[in-house]
């Protein structure tokens, strides 16, 4: 079986690989943009393997005007172009509202290296359009030391942003906590990874203990 991709990478697929792939998939005749979504150049994102399926697991959620489905494929490794972690919100500011910008310049302040995933990131990669007045933003960040300054930041933007400020904080081993969990102190907290989730201590977590 193939290493599991990281949470949230962006996986560009070859276009032969692509049309073989839809050549099975008559649910998705005449969606647009799904047939040429590879020769564009878009990705896909990794996700967990249901039951039953082998190689590497993708989707592909499709902008609101297209009904906001949930595309899944399964595809094997020698489809894969590339694989790179999701957009910095530095790359993605200037697609953003007015009234969001400042509640974005803190969180670049606060951390530079924060990155993007959700619709910010899907209207970024495709040109197409996944913001609506009442979009979430959805963020993440990488504990590389002490989390108390980066938590204790996050809430306080949180509390004046115009939108929902929803995200996940990566820890070693590729683990993955909700940040508002995190910021909340719970002695155990779920931890999400490719391959499932888990209930953990949360110090365990953040001094990267069994991972």
């Amino acid at each position: 079986m193939p290493e599991a991709l990281a949470r949230h990478a962006m996986v560009r697929i070859t276009p032969a690989s692509w049309r073989a792939c839809l050549a099975g998939r008559a649910d998705l005749d005449g969606l647009p943009y799904v047939a040429s979504w590879a020769e564009r150049g878009w990705p896909l994102v990794a996700r967990r393997l249901a039951v039953g399926e082998t190689g590497h697991a993708l989707g592909l959620p499709l902008p609101p005007a297209l009904g906001k489905r949930r595309l899944s494929f399964v595809l094997d490794p020698a489809a894969i172009l590339s694989v790179a972690p999701p957009p910095r919100l530095a790359e993605v500011a200037s697609l953003v509202p007015a009234d969001w910008q400042p509640t974005l310049a803190r969180f670049l302040a606060l951390d530079p290296e924060t990155r993007t995933f959700g619709s910010l990131a899907w209207q970024y990669l495709t040109g197409l359009t996944y913001l609506s007045p009442t979009s979430d933003i959805d963020l993440l960040w990488r504990l590389d030391g002490s989390a108390d300054a980066l938590l204790a930041g996050l809430a306080d933007i949180a509390r004046a942003a115009p939108m929902r400020i929803d995200g996940e904080c990566l820890g070693a081993g590729g683990r993955a906590v909700q940040w508002r969990e995190l910021a909340e102190g719970t002695p155990e907290i779920l931890a999400k990874d490719a391959h499932g989730v888990t209930l953990v201590a949360r110090s365990d977590f953040l001094s990267g203990a069994g991972c």
